[in-house]
């Protein structure tokens, strides 16, 4: 590499963003875009923006038209509120789900990790967030009333709470099982403590002191 090369890169590396990347709207526009995604930051818009140019215009393409048609088709389940182009999503329609259950979850992403486990078959109900009073966030953007109308009006025996467990998350928990004390569901919420595999010596305290409030006695069989 010449010297002039040298010092050409050595005073790119000190530039702004802004001053090196000037030529193209069109370009800086899209790295922006990108940046609103989670964990994505400057550099990596701009490794994404340069891949889908310089290698893959076709995947560009697919991926421009998918996410226009989702933005302009998706919406949120009648009755459980997640992510749906439907007007009741598939879980809600599938009669074979387990119309007994429901589960509270905060977001949509909860509600894809649990069914990943394909451990539990009944009825959801995503409440879009947590109570938040400095955000603006109370039961009405929760759509608390209409989780209390539906689990008043269906058959539901129970109703578990699955909210994250933080500050936020805990306070939601509460004020939603005060909400339906008086129905004829049980409510419960999922366990949180110890996970499998895990040893004591690197859980948090935080963590620990859900595991012992959690803690269930041990069945012992007898023998014959």
């Amino acid at each position: 590499m010449s010297w002039e090369a040298l010092i050409f890169q050595t005073v790119l590396s000190f530039l702004s963003e802004d001053q090196v990347m000037n030529s193209s709207p069109l370009i800086e526009k899209l790295i922006e875009s990108l940046r609103c995604l989670p964990g994505v930051g400057i550099k990596s818009a701009q490794r994404m923006t340069l891949h889908l140019l310089e290698r893959d215009r076709v995947s560009a393409k697919v991926l421009s038209d998918a996410l226009a048609q989702a933005a302009e088709q998706v919406g949120n389940c009648d009755r459980c509120r997640i992510l749906t182009e439907e007007g009741t999503c598939g879980i809600c329609s599938n009669p074979r789900r387990d119309r007994s259950l429901i589960c509270i979850v905060e977001s949509p992403a909860d509600v894809y990790a649990i069914e990943h486990t394909g451990s539990y078959r009944g009825l959801y109900f995503v409440l879009m967030g947590h109570l938040s009073p400095i955000d603006g966030i109370g039961p009405a953007q929760l759509g608390l009333e209409a989780l209390q109308a539906r689990v008043t009006e269906e058959d539901i025996d129970e109703v578990i709470i699955a909210c994250n467990p933080t500050v936020e998350g805990d306070a939601t928990a509460y004020y939603i099982s005060e909400q339906l004390r008086e129905t004829k569901a049980v409510l419960s919420r999922i366990a949180h403590g110890v996970p499998v595999g895990g040893e004591l010596e690197y859980v948090d305290g935080g963590t620990l002191t859900h595991a012992f409030a959690g803690r269930r006695a041990i069945e012992v069989k007898e023998n014959d």
